[in-house]
């Protein structure tokens, strides 16, 4: 007798059944597969995690994570991985074996040459849509980073600015 095969029905079911280490988000029900981090990227995540983790922990405000890890914004058809992303204490999200589950406070992106339209804009939308309270985009390049804060439901006026992200969230400036 043979065994059943188990065939995915939803995409977020394929995504699950992807090997641990794959680079992949659903976002609006859509898988988007990408290659692995140039050695740039990586040092740009280095620098903003020490900088981002220092703070956070000298102060017990919560917890930093980076990508990859899996942040289900819903259960059905949004999950991604944010190359940094802060919880605070406040923040209404589970921690489990196969990701985080709810909205973080704050979250960071470092652009890939490839497509940065896909962190300004479809990742922008996302984030905005579920109430990201603070969106921060960095061009690894440039050091030119771009912010967005939550207000009313909606993100206000970009801040721009080079070589720092000045939280208002977190009433401090990391630089890098």
């Amino acid at each position: 007798m043979e065994a059943a095969v188990v065939r995915p029905r939803t995409i977020m079911e394929v995504f699950k059944m992807l090997p641990e280490t794959t680079l992949a988000e659903v976002i609006n029900n859509q898988l988007f597969m990408s290659p692995a981090p140039s050695p740039i990227h990586q040092r740009a995540v280095k620098k903003l995690l020490k900088a981002l983790d220092g703070f956070i922990d000298s102060r017990a405000l919560g917890e930093t994570f980076i990508s990859p890890i899996d942040l289900f914004l819903d259960e059905t058809s949004n999950a991604v991985q944010p190359d940094l992303v802060f919880i605070s204490k406040s923040d209404q999200i589970i921690i489990d074996k196969d990701g985080l589950h709810g909205v973080p406070s704050f979250i960071i992106e470092i652009l890939s040459p490839g497509n940065p339209q896909y962190d300004l804009v479809i990742k922008k939308e996302l984030y905005e849509k579920f109430g990201v309270k603070e969106y921060w985009i960095v061009n690894p390049d440039t050091k030119n980073v771009i912010g967005y804060t939550l207000q009313n439901k909606k993100y206000g006026i970009p801040v721009e600015k080079s070589g720092e992200i000045p939280s208002a969230l977190l009433s401090y400036t990391f630089t890098f």
